[in-house]
């Protein structure tokens, strides 16, 4: 069973953007699959929820909306990019993110991506 990372900003698509996140993931994942997320994306989360406007706090609480179908990782304290990458090499997870830096430091690492394209549908970047 592969493990799926979701940075904070993935979650926040299908408020954003419309896209479903899921169905999208069923799409294109050859093997079966658990999703994930960190507990520090859900202070992230609520942190935008609660200090941002428009369509961000908009995004952010729809996106605590939808951790009933995800699973929650409880890690140390840190920094939540940090901890995405350590537990992705540890792991061998993949990762969803749209966060360039994010993104450039797990190709890095050899880590295999889901990115989001053309603001419509998910694709997996093999490192």
């Amino acid at each position: 069973m592969k493990r799926i990372i979701l940075d904070t900003n993935f979650l926040m698509i299908p408020g954003s953007l419309g896209v479903d996140i899921f169905s999208e993931i069923d799409r294109i994942m050859e093997t079966s699959y658990e999703i994930f997320i960190l507990e520090g994306s859900i202070g992230e989360l609520e942190r935008i929820g609660q200090e941002q406007k428009g369509k961000n706090k908009k995004a952010a609480k729809l996106a605590l909306g939808l951790l009933n179908r995800i699973k929650i990782l409880k890690t140390k304290k840190g920094l939540v990019d940090d901890l995405i990458v350590n537990l992705a090499i540890k792991e061998k997870d993949l990762v969803a993110t749209q966060d360039s830096a994010l993104k450039d430091r797990l190709k890095v690492k050899g880590v295999d991506i889901i990115v989001l394209r053309k603001k419509k549908y998910l694709k997996v970047i093999k490192t």
